[in-house]
């Protein structure tokens, strides 16, 4: 059974404070309205570490700073039938890629597949809320995003390959799709700065420094991370005896796909610093790809038989001492249903940026956790 301290504010309470607060500072309302579901999608799947924890900090902080446009200008660099080029000209990250994949789907309805890349554009949120559209409208869907260096190469030290989430959401005949969604890393630069929000720690032996220690001062390792003198481990771990070089790949795939299809910008040219240390634009590149069953098989006989693989899973033998085997999805439905009628759980460090922004723009919302 799930337990929860923090104080919930109300689904839809939160919707329409997030999205007033970012016409507030000019993202246009229809943007906003993205924006805002594609936030409360991460809170309401328990993925804390991209919803309202980043907020303030990754979206309304960079609008001031001037290194995230609030207007996005989606430019189409190049159509076929069934591919898509964008340039979404440092704006919104989630607008452009929900143009994307809306436009991507309806070519997949058409043509059985279709796939697309953006380039200049900005942080897009969880990367499973992407390939969800497409599980949701019963088709395969596969996205990737670079991001600022922050993974260093098996053997390495330097940071040199973002968190670069490789994910795919696979519908299903259960009531959730088969939806994995996790970086390339061993952690993601998200959840550190969530356990630096929340006073933690980062477990031993996630980041390594340029000397080759390990570091757990959350503080100082996102300061590090930014200098260049520490690096998160690849996803296994650092070095061949835990097959560090499998994250290493597959973050080094994301990287190419994002970048090289939509000849954008990669690795280094991603850090959100100029040469003089100066904030800069962060011009990321992302990939999606939408594979529609019905070019197939079917729809419904892909759903069964990917329905059926997931209850063989978590039929099977389990370790001693565990209660039960997941399948990815699972956990993200559950805490959903554990949230839907309760609400958004917030933390201090959370409730202090809504406070911060609302009194900013002096909007006029009253929240639970002020009484």
């Amino acid at each position: 059974m799930m337990t929860e301290t923090r104080p919930f504010v109300d689904w839809d309470l939160m919707n329409n404070f997030m999205i007033d607060a970012f016409k507030g500072y000019g993202v246009p309302e229809e943007d906003a309205k993205i924006c805002a579901d594609v936030l409360l999608e991460s809170d309401r799947r328990g993925i804390e570490s991209h919803g309202c924890n980043r907020f303030k900090p990754i979206y309304i902080d960079r609008i001031i700073k001037g290194t995230l446009l609030p207007v996005t200008e989606v430019e189409i660099v190049k159509e076929t039938p069934t591919t898509v080029v964008m340039d979404a000209h440092d704006g919104m990250g989630m607008v452009a890629s929900h143009k994307m994949m809306t436009m991507l789907i309806e070519k997949a309805k058409t043509y059985g597949m279709a796939g697309g890349a953006i380039r200049n554009s900005t942080h897009y949120g969880i990367a499973g809320y992407w390939s969800s559209m497409a599980s949701k409208e019963g088709m395969i869907g596969l996205t990737g995003t670079n991001a600022r260096p922050s993974i260093a190469p098996t053997f390495g030290v330097e940071n040199m390959l973002g968190t670069n989430p490789l994910t795919f959401s696979l519908p299903t005949d259960e009531e959730f799709p088969f939806c994995l969604d996790c970086a390339t890393s061993i952690v993601q630069r998200g959840k550190i700065e969530y356990y630096a929000r929340e006073g933690k720690p980062t477990p031993k032996g996630m980041v390594v420094s340029e000397e080759g220690e390990a570091l757990t001062d959350s503080e100082e390792i996102l300061k590090r991370l930014v200098d260049g003198t520490a690096a998160l481990a690849p996803l296994g771990g650092i070095g061949d005896e835990l097959c560090g070089y499998k994250g290493y790949g597959y973050a080094s795939v994301v990287e190419i796909l994002s970048a090289a299809l939509s000849g954008g910008q990669f690795m280094k040219a991603l850090t959100g610093v100029d040469d003089k240390g100066n904030p800069s634009m962060y011009h990321l590149g992302h990939f999606f790809f939408v594979v529609d069953p019905d070019a197939f098989m079917g729809r419904e006989e892909f759903k069964k038989i990917a329905g059926d693989i997931c209850r063989a899973l978590r039929a099977s033998k389990l370790a001693p001492g565990q209660d039960r085997i997941y399948t990815a999805g699972e956990k993200e439905y559950e805490t959903w249903l554990f949230r839907k009628d309760k609400g958004v759980p917030v933390g201090e460090a959370v409730q202090k940026d809504i406070i911060k922004v609302r009194d900013e723009l002096g909007l006029p919302y009253k929240f639970p956790f002020e009484n």
